[in-house]
């Protein structure tokens, strides 16, 4: 195993040493280096012997003392010093599989890659692990990982995801939480094939993992208008919600007796869709599942009106308009009027998108498009500055799903746009003009 370095960071201990670009990282005390959990891992310590090649193919070592913990300062031709591992799964829910023809690349990729679980937060389904991998991760204390379970039942797995491996490997999640590691996994729900039973068995087998099972969201499937040639799948009525909610509730009920946290959550949507109110915000405890949807209502109306609380300035009359997804268009609706009633010089409209871009059946704000943005705002009055979630752009900032940038649609809608977080306290600041 090597790795290949391309530079070193100005004044760093190893642009002090004198490598840098075309040098071979082989070992680290001893430890062979194959990717970026190795180099962090073994670089802390404050002795380094550190066996390389340099750019003619001779081999050099280099002896460091340093601080714990101190960067040595190498820099990689990509951030995990390998390739980043795809999805090996076929998943009859797969969004990506649902994603219309002629976006850029990057949409199509399938993430499946333990490490960013464990350095950015994504989830994976282990599929592609083996054995020794998880002994790496125990032997690392790399923790939390965020795993995509879906069911544990092994053959409804291998049916729902098309991989041979995908039971089996349900074994290395008891194998990591009684190694201490903490997990947070995520359930997929599809009507008629992973709820019921099927759900009541993936509840009680995952909760017996706690506490180091930190966290179970459960979310409803995302079906979009370009399902051709995929499994005939649905969305859930409201009474099927109903009963979801019913199910996980009780379960939350068994793990905060037992553990003092509940553990297990549905996410908003299967609230709305059900037309249950949704919990304040002590229910959720720490939000572990934010980014699954959980919590997400409750928290952002806790911190407007913990942000309202004390407000009395005047403003002087400003006009705006708000665009977000069907599905939060009555909550901010109600923290608009809320404002409103704190400012009487406020007046704001509240815009709900319809996805005409993925289909109708996609609400969450996340995934609205510029194309539709500029399709059904085109001609409004948007007043002083229009504001839009920050999660409508993708990771990097600078753009939305169909590729339009922020600028374009401003030019095309002849208006200023404000970006706001997902953030209470933001949402008043921006509508105040703050």
């Amino acid at each position: 195993m090597s790795v290949r370095i391309c530079g070193a960071q100005e004044g760093s201990i190893a642009q002090r040493h004198g490598l840098g670009d075309g040098f071979i990282l082989h070992t680290i005390n001893g430890h062979s280096i194959r990717d970026v959990l190795d180099y962090r891992f073994y670089m802390v310590e404050r002795h380094l012997v550190i066996e390389l090649s340099d750019p003619a193919g001779q081999p050099v070592t280099v002896k460091i003392r340093k601080g714990e913990y101190d960067d040595l300062g190498l820099e990689f031709t990509t951030y995990l010093m390998d390739k980043q591992h795809t999805c090996a799964n076929d998943c009859m829910f797969c969004f990506v599989n649902q994603m219309p023809q002629g976006m850029r690349d990057s949409l199509y990729i399938k993430d499946d890659d333990s490490r960013m679980s464990f350095l950015f937060g994504s989830y994976v389904t282990l599929t592609n692990l083996k054995e020794e991998d998880i002994r790496r991760i125990i032997k690392m204390r790399i923790s939390p990982i965020n795993i995509s379970v879906h069911t544990t039942d092994p053959v409804l797995r291998v049916k729902m995801m098309k991989n041979r491996f995908a039971g089996e490997v349900l074994r290395f999640i008891p194998m990591l939480t009684e190694a201490g590691i903490k997990v947070n996994a995520q359930l997929v729900l599809c009507p008629g094939v992973n709820d019921g039973p099927q759900l009541e068995r993936s509840l009680c087998d995952l909760c017996k993992l706690a506490p180091n099972l930190q966290s179970l969201a459960v979310v409803p499937v995302g079906l979009t208008s370009f399902r051709e040639k995929l499994p005939q799948l649905r969305l859930f009525t409201p009474q099927e919600a109903q009963q979801v909610v019913s199910q996980i509730q009780a379960v939350g009920d068994e793990m905060q007796a037992l553990h003092g946290v509940r553990i297990a959550y549905a996410a908003d949507e299967f609230y709305l869709k059900a037309g249950l109110p949704i919990p304040d915000s002590t229910f959720y405890g720490d939000f572990e599942q934010l980014e699954n949807g959980v919590g997400l209502v409750s928290m952002l109306t806790h911190e407007f009106e913990m942000a309202l609380e004390g407000e009395g300035e005047t403003i002087s009359p400003r006009r705006i308009t708000l665009a977000t997804g069907t599905a939060a268009g009555g909550l901010l609706d109600r923290l608009v009027k809320k404002a409103q009633s704190a400012f009487p010089g406020l007046e704001a409209e509240v815009v709900p998108i319809r996805n005409d871009y993925f289909g109708p059946t996609i609400t969450v704000a996340g995934l609205v498009t510029g194309t539709d943005l500029c399709a059904q705002l085109a001609g409004r009055p948007l007043g002083d500055e229009l504001l839009l979630p920050m999660a409508m752009l993708r990771h990097e900032k600078d753009r939305f799903l169909d590729d339009y940038t922020v600028p374009q649609v401003e030019k095309a809608l002849g208006c200023t746009i404000r970006l706001v977080e997902n953030d209470g306290f933001d949402l008043l600041d921006a509508l105040l003009g703050r």
